[in-house]
């Protein structure tokens, strides 16, 4: 019973067939000029146009990469060392190590970095961001948060911060939500095919036209000189099919998940005491939170061991995470709970799950009932 679908998704098989092409018969380099490698690159302009309407952008501003870390990682150091477009970054306490780690990088080479922080809830408070209001400020605060799942204020933010360039990391949200370039005025944007049950190894860069914007890597002239390396049009192929197919089931898909995260919320409360829901709760009026993601902690954390949760999670066969990273050996407080002002008991206790559209009622039962009575043991 895999409840992991934040950390990555199964492939669909339509995904696969779409690749295996490629693969095989239509193998060619897309940069050559035979006709091998003439349709090679048709394909992957074809993928880029279609992926670049699916979020409402031109398909120059489009770039393809390597995944989710690539792409943040780009959109930091081009902007502050290849491009020298900033000399200041302000990132939220809550992102994604794909941007925390590179800014952290940056501010040790000399560049002036600054922490935004968040609520108790999880959310960004965006009026803090006022006074970085320059151009000379890259703004990098994710979409939605792949722990809790809150979905960030980005077009409050931007309305702070009209004169700094504003990236986000929408990995998580990308086909799951509404993502719209022109209606949230965002200069950079990074997304990924694994999360949509497309496959790993494939992302993209959103980059505004108009910007002077200067490769990270050099080699040869892919990407318009933007990222050199050679595409994959196997990997372009199973990330624009992903993509279709997440986008034109939408909404569709999103009620499934929230049916099954709704049940496993109010299964949750009722099976197991003394817990803390750190997922944001959607109503009808408004959504706060991705549709597939419930992260929970527990008030008497401080007598419970969050690795040994997960591992028995395993045992009975049920595949959870709980955000926490592994250092030397030793589990760490969840830094996005820490931030929203948990206890660090709580951050390293913490259970995450997360849904997809194939999760069914059984398997959301099943697995609530395996962690009460896990947790029921611990606490005994």
């Amino acid at each position: 019973m895999y409840f992991d679908n934040s950390a990555t998704t199964k492939i669909d098989d339509d995904v696969l067939e779409a690749m295996l092409p490629w693969l095989k018969d239509d193998f060619g380099n897309a940069s050559s000029v035979y006709s091998v490698g003439r349709k090679a690159r048709v394909m992957v302009e074809n993928a880029r146009e279609e992926l670049a309407h699916f979020i409402n952008a031109h398909p120059a501003e489009l770039i393809f990469t390597s995944g989710g870390t690539e792409s943040n990682n780009t959109a930091l150091k081009s902007c502050c060392v290849e491009s020298k477009l900033v000399n200041t970054l302000l990132v939220s306490s809550i992102e994604h190590h794909a941007v925390l780690h590179p800014a952290e990088e940056l501010a040790r080479q000399g560049f002036s970095l600054h922490i935004l922080p968040v609520d108790d809830y999880g959310f960004v408070q965006f009026r803090e961001a006022a006074p970085f209001n320059s151009a000379q400020t890259l703004v990098s605060v994710m979409h939605a948060n792949n722990e809790t799942g809150a979905i960030q204020p980005l077009e409050a933010l931007r309305e702070v911060v009209p004169n700094a360039f504003l990236h986000t990391d929408a990995v998580q949200s990308f086909g799951k939500i509404s993502f719209d370039m022109q209606r949230l005025q965002l200069d950079f944007a990074t997304i990924s095919a694994h999360k949509i049950h497309g496959p790993k190894g494939i992302g993209a860069l959103f980059i505004r036209k108009g910007i002077d914007f200067k490769a990270h890597q050099q080699g040869g002239a892919q990407e318009r000189n933007r990222r050199a390396g050679t595409e994959s049009p196997a990997l372009i192929a199973g990330f624009v099919t992903a993509a279709r197919n997440a986008i034109g089931n939408m909404d569709a898909r999103a009620a499934i998940m929230r049916e099954r995260t709704v049940l496993l919320r109010n299964l949750l409360g009722i099976q197991i005491p003394q817990i803390h829901f750190n997922t944001p709760d959607n109503n009808e009026n408004d959504i706060l939170a991705l549709p597939n993601i419930v992260n929970i902690s527990f008030t008497d954390a401080d007598r419970l061991d969050g690795e040994a949760i997960l591992q028995a999670m395993d045992m009975r066969g049920v595949a959870v995470s709980n955000g926490s990273a592994c250092v030397s050996g030793s589990v760490q407080p969840s830094h996005v709970l820490v931030a929203m002002n948990r206890p660090a008991a709580e951050g390293r206790a913490a259970v995450r799950f997360s849904v997809s559209k194939d999760t069914t009622d059984n398997e959301v039962r099943s697995a609530v009932q395996a962690l009460a009575e896990i947790v029921a043991a611990m606490r005994e």
